[in-house]
């Protein structure tokens, strides 16, 4: 059973958009009825970051837009890719008000990824200059060494804010996109889920996933993940395959000044919050991205 709270479902991403904008008038403006712009542009000489993505996934993307984030959120239909169309208004928006470059993030979805090459291919015939980027972290939707085949999910978030405040300081496109690909390569992250959301058009459960059971790595989309599991899941289930790539973790204890896991584990005060290996490490990892990023 559907419980949301909306108007017309033909017009419900319109109306959540002009409604968001009347919220934030001073952050945010409306180009159309799909796009979200900054309400006050950065530096025109400075690298316009945009982003295109399926609607439905609120406060994503559209609460990133504003100073110090995108310049532009193409909003797409529920869960659907805006088109290379839509894409190239707020293109020829931001580059009729001046900006030079434009970059495209793009989360790792087979339409996300062709709507964005073909809105490149569009860009150049109009004399526009852009590229894109794919971005990628979840570990369910592909082993390692296919990284290139998994799925854009929550830890795009961090690229998103790296790339977007590097931008906001004046970094050019070519150092923003080398940036965008060392964050990504160095967030990993493996969803749970233990309910399906329903869409808001159809009122049907975008998955089946019975009352007893959770599935480990599903896709925002509802896509399969590595397994379901009945009742309690496993901590050490989920944090073996979180932690399987072995460069990662390389990394991460290179960034703790070569101290291996063990040892860390052995020179732990008594008085310590008692957190285990694996969380150390991760924490550690993220000082690395601070550190090095």
């Amino acid at each position: 059973m559907m419980k949301k709270i909306m108007d017309n479902k033909k017009t419900l991403v319109q109306d959540m958009l002009e409604g968001y904008v009347k919220a934030f008038p001073r952050r945010v403006r409306l180009l159309g009825n799909h796009i979200l712009l900054r309400a006050k542009e950065k530096d025109l000489s400075k690298t316009a970051v945009i982003i295109g993505n399926g609607s439905g996934h609120e406060p994503a993307m559209i609460d990133l837009v504003g100073e110090g984030l995108f310049d532009a959120n193409v909003c797409g239909k529920i869960f659907a890719a805006p088109s290379p169309m839509e894409m190239m208004d707020a293109l020829k928006e931001l580059s009729k008000n001046g900006h030079k470059e434009i970059l495209i993030l793009v989360s790792s979805h087979a339409g996300d990824i062709l709507n964005a090459k073909m809105t490149l291919m569009l860009a150049k015939a109009e004399g526009i200059k852009a590229d894109m980027v794919v971005l990628w972290d979840d570990i369910s939707s592909a082993p390692k060494g296919m990284e290139q085949e998994r799925r854009g999910t929550a830890g795009l978030f961090f690229a998103y804010k790296v790339v977007c405040s590097a931008a906001e300081d004046g970094m050019k496109m070519h150092d923003l996109i080398v940036l965008a690909e060392k964050t990504r390569d160095n967030t990993r992250t493996l969803s749970v889920a233990i309910k399906s959301g329903t869409h808001p058009e159809t009122g049907l459960p975008t998955f089946e996933l019975p009352e007893d059971e959770i599935e480990v790595g599903m896709g925002v989309h509802g896509e399969a993940g590595t397994g379901t599991y009945t009742g309690a899941v496993s901590i050490d289930a989920i944090k073996k395959q979180l932690l399987q790539d072995k460069e990662f973790l390389l990394e991460i204890e290179k960034s703790m000044g070569g101290t291996s896991c063990r040892e860390v584990e052995e020179t732990e005060p008594e008085d310590s919050d008692n957190l285990d290996m694996d969380e150390d490490m991760m924490l550690a990892g993220m000082s690395m991205f601070e550190n090095e990023i």
